[in-house]
């Protein structure tokens, strides 16, 4: 996913954090909440639509409720030559959740789910046999201490719009 076009300034960041208290809110329920006119309100959601501010709704789905309790995060080293295939091929696996370009000794970080660790292996074994994947490390999460979170930032963001 590539960066908004626009930047979300202290009202998107007010009608975000409106949202994700309830989520089912109305746009007209949203601009009261806010203090913006319907229009307004709208008008923020289809651009934050548009440009792709918001995150598809499937991720906000727990792949544990699915019965993939298990996170790993996989370490790849690619061939270069063979990088964009290695990449297609990754994408395909169904467990693989997110992926990232790195610096350092990976090219690649995988963060997949299994079900076990049977299916992790499993899972593994089809990574590896991606044609272009040269290496993998492998590190098994045993809890996750802090899930992903953008609140904290949308908090300050709308902070930064009442102080000015």
């Amino acid at each position: 996913m590539s960066a908004p076009a626009h930047k979300a300034d202290a009202l998107d960041a007010r009608i975000l954090l409106a949202l994700e208290e309830d989520p089912g809110a109305s746009v007209l329920a949203l601009a009261h909440r806010v203090g913006a006119s319907r229009n307004t309100v709208h008008a923020r959601l289809q651009r934050m639509n548009r440009e792709d501010l918001l995150l598809g709704f499937t991720q906000r789905v727990s792949p544990a409720a699915l019965g993939y309790g298990l996170v790993a995060f996989v370490s790849l080293a690619i061939s270069q030559a063979e990088s964009v295939d290695a990449i297609l091929g990754v994408q395909e696996i169904a467990q693989v959740v997110e992926v990232h370009k790195t610096t350092g000794d990976a090219d690649f970080l995988v963060k997949l789910v299994a079900r076990d660790t049977a299916d992790l292996n499993s899972v593994m074994d089809a990574l590896v046999a991606v044609p272009g994947v040269v290496r993998s490390s492998t590190a098994v999460s045993l809890q996750e201490t802090m899930p992903y979170r953008t609140r904290a930032l949308l908090e300050r963001l709308a902070q930064q719009g009442e102080r000015s």
